[in-house]
């Protein structure tokens, strides 16, 4: 009998210790592929295509968890972005693998430290503050913000350095009273860099049916590898809101891009909204950005319609018109499928 009692502490003791350094890996990502008839403005023909990310960028990863106890916890992220539709690693071509994330991380009461490749500050605000959210393909914001028009438009993004930086080492508080914010420090990491680097911060409320958010970035470095060099430096700042009436919910952003090499600002304004109807909803976003020192702007409008077949899939239909002043305009058109895993 009292083997058996020691037997049974012996193993209640190697329980209690397996439960306290519990961890867990998990697999998860996005394929999103669309069909679509494409002509950004400045375009000289339309494509017709079937590509990837049309409300989503696809990815996929490895995110992990381990407990350390007295509260602290210990956490990774090795997550890449892919193109579904040909299976092409990566946004583009020369994009590092686990462009997506690559980090380590340490959380507790205190918030969490996190070393490595993560999402720039500038990212998050932006895909909550706008219907379309993440959207490369079809949001007004993320398109004016982030995508270059290579069609002698001489468009380019108004985000200085990438939506995600590597070599950074970023705070996150703890939620406070549904305030929320990042401090974000990406490191040059080249020899004689004369302190060149990249800073930044943005800010989450949520509070009840209301979101308020904003970033702002003082950029020196690109991204998404071994950064460069501007050669200047680049600062880029957003306000949005967005609240939830249940039968619709407005969203508005407001924010400007500057490079201290180039004359004006870059200044875009962009209201939207989405509203239920079935198992699905209206999407509608229109962005315009005037570039101040010139008499050129960009306006685009995209509206659609998401539909839940179920909490991991949906299909949408989108439409989009773009136009830049000078340019001539363009109109796109796409229908897609988003699975979650």
């Amino acid at each position: 009998m009292k083997h058996r009692k020691l037997l049974a502490l012996a193993v209640a003791s190697v329980c209690a210790t397996a439960a306290h350094a519990q961890s867990s890996v998990q697999l998860s990502g996005t394929s999103d592929v669309y069909v679509g008839s494409m002509k950004m403005s400045g375009d000289a023909s339309r494509r017709t295509v079937v590509n990837s990310g049309g409300l989503t960028t696809s990815w996929f990863g490895f995110t992990g968890t381990e407990d350390l106890g007295g509260g602290l916890k210990a956490g990774f992220a090795l997550t890449s972005f892919i193109q579904v539709d040909d299976g092409t690693q990566g946004r583009f071509k020369g994009d590092t693998f686990f462009s997506r994330d690559a980090n380590v991380s340490l959380s507790g009461g205190f918030g969490t430290v996190r070393l490595g490749r993560w999402m720039a500050p500038n990212f998050l605000p932006s895909v909550l503050a706008n219907p379309l959210g993440d959207s490369f393909t079809f949001s007004p914001l993320i398109l004016h913000m982030n995508v270059p028009l290579f069609n002698g438009t001489g468009w380019g993004a108004t985000t200085p350095s990438d939506t995600g930086w590597s070599n950074q080492i970023a705070y996150s508080t703890p939620d406070i009273g549904g305030f929320k914010a990042n401090l974000q420090y990406q490191f040059g990491e080249q020899a004689g860099n004369n302190g060149k680097r990249n800073i930044g911060a943005n800010f989450f409320y949520f509070g009840g049916p209301l979101l308020v958010t904003g970033f702002y970035e003082r950029d020196q470095i690109s991204n998404p590898g071994q950064g460069t060099y501007f050669g200047t430096t680049k600062t880029d700042w957003m306000l949005g809101a967005a609240y939830d009436f249940n039968v619709a919910k407005p969203y508005l952003t407001y924010g400007q891009a500057k490079a201290d090499n180039v004359p004006g600002h870059a200044k875009t304004l962009q209201v939207g909204v989405s509203a239920p109807i079935g198992a699905g909803k209206v999407l509608a976003s229109w962005a315009r950005t005037n570039v101040s020192a010139t008499d050129i702007n960009r306006k685009t409008l995209t509206v659609g319609y998401d539909y839940n077949l179920s909490k991991r899939t949906d299909v949408y239909a989108m439409a989009m018109h773009d136009r830049i002043t000078h340019q001539s305009s363009g109109t796109s058109f796409g229908v897609g499928i988003r699975h979650r895993f």
